[in-house]
């Protein structure tokens, strides 16, 4: 049986998602801004109330230890702009992605972003998936859109680790 790069591709990304969605279903609000470390960086509030990321325009030595809240805004800032890209929108800069709170409404919005996802997934061809991508190598002809799905089901796969380990690691730290 013979699969399709864009059928692999696509196999690969849902896989990601189950194993994600499993820590996802399972986050508290209380888990979203937990600090296990004195060194983190989290989401806070800005003057008029949006939620922001902490950040450096250079990576800090150590770099922090991220909280689940960041964790989650990162993804949506990443992921967010590969789909801008995709669908033909001007990407959005980074300080234009406010996370949207503990609990429900962040799962909500990866979820919606995973639905976007799919429906670009479903409509790229093979054609599509040799094109030069756009993000996060700027038209660098050594990356086609093929690797930027292989990209984003890395990263996603990444970032989910990351907060289903700080997720079993409050829950460790609670009992």
């Amino acid at each position: 049986m013979s699969s399709s790069r864009h059928d692999l591709l696509r196999w690969q990304f849902d896989l990601t998602w189950l194993l994600f969605d499993y820590h996802l279903q399972r986050l508290t609000p209380e888990q979203f801004r937990w600090e296990p470390v004195a060194h983190c960086w989290t989401v806070r509030r800005d003057a008029a109330g949006r939620w922001v990321p902490d950040w450096a325009d250079t990576e800090p030595d150590p770099v922090p230890v991220p909280t689940v809240a960041w964790l989650t805004w990162h993804i949506g800032w990443w992921w967010g702009v590969a789909l801008d890209h995709l669908q033909g929108r001007p990407p959005r800069e980074r300080t234009e992605i406010h996370w949207p709170g503990d609990g429900t409404p962040t799962i909500e919005w990866l979820d919606e972003l995973r639905t976007q996802w799919h429906d670009v997934l479903n409509r790229l061809t093979d054609a599509d998936l040799d094109q030069v991508a756009p993000f996060p190598w700027p038209y660098d002809p050594e990356h086609t859109v093929a690797h930027l799905l292989a990209w984003v089901n890395a990263e996603l796969m990444k970032n989910a680790a990351e907060i289903g380990q700080l997720r079993l690691l409050h829950q460790a730290d609670s009992a």
